[in-house]
């Protein structure tokens, strides 16, 4: 077990100190996502301004180094950005590996990817890390001779070889990707001929969108109290008790300050959310950071390129968390606003309510109408009755007369039928 110590480097001095405990709370959960790793401290440091070589002052370093010291520590986690010198120059005072928020979420994904797809999204954002951390640290790293070495001018240095070998490593990832992602796209085109609607579920991690999906679809996603329990995304078709069918989606959880690195490797994956038809926002309503949380999903949403026609719903989640008055607060405001639903993944509270409007969303404003089908017409009857649209049914000496309540979106399908 390796013993850890989680830095995090409040620079915004003037910010409100309960902030950056609620930072700190959250980058020792993250530590605590790694197996094999035993958080032993954890300790907000405030800083004015970051330090070119060491990010803190000479004192703190020190102050720092006793910690360290006397806890054993062999990891020291920072919470921020580290550029390469920081980091070099840190371990060699401390003694220790080093590894800031970046290389953290890094490894948490790695332990995590379970796909192909996953596999290779993280190593390609691992290279593109990498690639920027190569400093001039060993001996191997001096311009190599060019030619055949017993004249001629000097060659490329280690650094630019090493650079050179990340950037032919990435550009083969990249095309694995390619190919992982038609098959993807493949699977979507499949998915557009079977009129089922797409409804995404995304949100901070640990909200419980793993919990949520569970429930809905009986499906085992792995869901625990624990960031980035799952990271590759799941698909399944269920039909909700409302009668309708649709293909629900469960995607990897947000976090602020999420690397760019990731962002660009997981855009594949989140692209699921840019075909939904609803996209429920889950929220842990029981967190004390809640509304930070949320502006960070929509800052990432928005960057995704989400349409703004699609309708987003807002499930605040966890309420079996909360105290019988804040819950009753919570749900009074749910009531009011047509877009929120306070529910509880866990015990299924408020659940009937949100899958009521999402297919009410999803279907539109229901008509009532009368059909006439042949008895020759038992494929697209059967489609009537498997939708759910058939109120009533008759015989006759002709075929068929249905009593039928559905949808604008329901007759258009029938009629492609």
């Amino acid at each position: 077990m390796t013993r850890a110590w989680v830095l995090h480097p409040d620079i915004r001095y003037d910010r409100d100190r309960r902030d950056a405990d609620m930072a700190l709370e959250e980058a020792v959960a993250l530590a605590g996502a790694l197996p094999n790793l035993e958080v032993v401290g954890s300790t907000v440091v405030p800083l004015r301004d970051p330090h070119p070589g060491m990010l803190f002052g000479s004192g703190k370093v020190e102050e720092l180094r006793g910690l360290i010291e006397a806890a054993e520590v062999e990891l020291v986690l920072v919470d921020g950005p580290v550029s390469p010198v920081q980091q070099r120059n840190l371990e060699k005072q401390w003694k220790v590996k080093l590894l800031d928020r970046t290389g953290l979420i890094l490894e948490i994904f790695s332990d995590r990817a379970a796909t192909r797809e996953g596999v290779l999204q993280v190593e390609m954002a691992a290279l593109s890390y990498q690639r920027t951390r190569l400093v001039r640290a060993w001996t191997h790293l001096e311009r190599q001779r060019g030619g055949l070495g017993f004249v001629g001018g000097p060659g490329e240095t280690q650094i630019e070889a090493d650079r050179r070998a990340i950037d032919e490593q990435l550009v083969r990832l990249r095309r694995q990707l390619e190919r992982v992602v038609k098959t993807r796209e493949l699977h979507r085109k499949a998915r557009a001929k079977v009129p089922y609607p797409i409804v995404a579920l995304v949100g901070y991690t640990n909200a419980g969108k793993s919990t949520l999906f569970n429930r809905l679809t009986g499906a085992e996603v792995l869901a625990k109290d624990m960031l980035f329990a799952t990271l590759d995304p799941t698909m399944r078709a269920v039909r909700l008790p409302t009668g309708i069918d649709i293909i629900l989606s469960d995607t990897v959880g947000f976090i602020s300050d999420l690397p760019t690195e990731l962002v660009a490797a997981f855009r594949a994956t989140l692209e699921e959310v840019l075909a939904a038809d609803i996209i429920l926002h889950v929220r842990d309503i029981s967190h004390p950071n809640s509304a930070e949380q949320a502006r960070d999903v929509d800052q990432i949403l928005s960057s995704l390129g989400v349409p703004e026609d699609v309708p987003l719903l807002e499930v605040w989640n966890k309420t079996d968390r909360l105290d019988p008055e804040a819950r009753d607060a919570m749900m009074l405001r749910a009531e009011r606003d047509e877009g929120i639903f306070a529910t509880s993944a866990i015990t299924g509270d408020g659940l009937d309510m949100l899958l009521r409007s999402v297919t009410d969303r999803l279907q539109g404003e229901s008509i009532d109408e009368e059909l006439r089908l042949g008895f020759d017409d038992g494929k697209r009857r059967a489609w009537l009755f498997e939708k759910g649209v058939v109120q009533s049914e008759t015989q006759d000496d002709d075929g068929y007369m249905l009593q039928l309540r559905w949808s604008a979106k329901d007759r258009a399908q029938f009629e492609t039928l």
